[in-house]
């Protein structure tokens, strides 16, 4: 009984001199550094808890945080989501009924348009494969960490700059393209048939 009590007086002590501690530690506030600097994961001794957002934990160069879609330099190629382990990247393509419809800033020609590009960042792992497979390098992860939201429905982020009524319109184009087309293969068939 007098060991139990000599062991709670040990493990309290050593939980009030760490209390003690930190309460008399510095308010020093956090100085940015790149994470090769060899202080990086030493500079946080001396502080106490920061005092967000007047002041913001280091954020290393390399870190992988929120994703950025340059929609301009999209072709559409749908690597990315098809490369997402979570399926957070929700992509829809419209053939172009008039063949090129630009460039990309590297000069890939762009045949699609995107109807639809949205990142769920709720189910987002962060991973960065998505980055890394983009052949026009659109998609990159930003150093922005703070996106705190109240509705998880916000996480959701929309990149496509086509209105519904573009894409409707787009979509009608490519019915009708691949309607004509079809009508005149069937009666390149017929007359095919007919002459033999």
């Amino acid at each position: 009984m007098i060991k139990r009590a000599i062991n709670g007086f040990k493990t309290a002590w050593k939980g009030l001199t760490l209390t003690m501690k930190a309460l008399f530690t510095s308010n020093a506030k956090r100085k940015v550094t790149p994470i090769t600097d060899d202080n990086y994961f030493k500079q946080q001794n001396n502080t106490n808890t920061i005092q967000y957002p007047k002041q913001e934990m280091p954020v290393p160069e390399v870190g992988r945080y929120q994703l950025d879609v340059e929609i301009d330099d999209c072709i559409v190629c749908d690597l990315c989501a098809k490369i997402c382990p979570v399926n957070c990247i929700d992509i829809e393509s419209i053939k172009s009924t008039e063949g090129s419809i630009g460039e990309t800033s590297d000069g890939s020609k762009k045949l699609l348009y995107a109807a639809k590009f949205d990142i769920d960042m709720a189910k987002c792992m962060y991973c960065g494969l998505c980055t890394i497979v983009c052949p026009t390098e659109c998609i990159v992860m930003t150093n922005q960490y703070d996106k705190t939201v109240f509705e998880l429905s916000n996480l959701t982020y929309e990149f496509s700059d086509m209105s519904p009524e573009d894409a409707a319109e787009k979509r009608m184009l490519l019915e009708k393209q691949q309607a004509e087309k079809q009508a005149a293969k069937l009666a390149a068939m017929k007359a095919k048939e007919g002459g033999a």
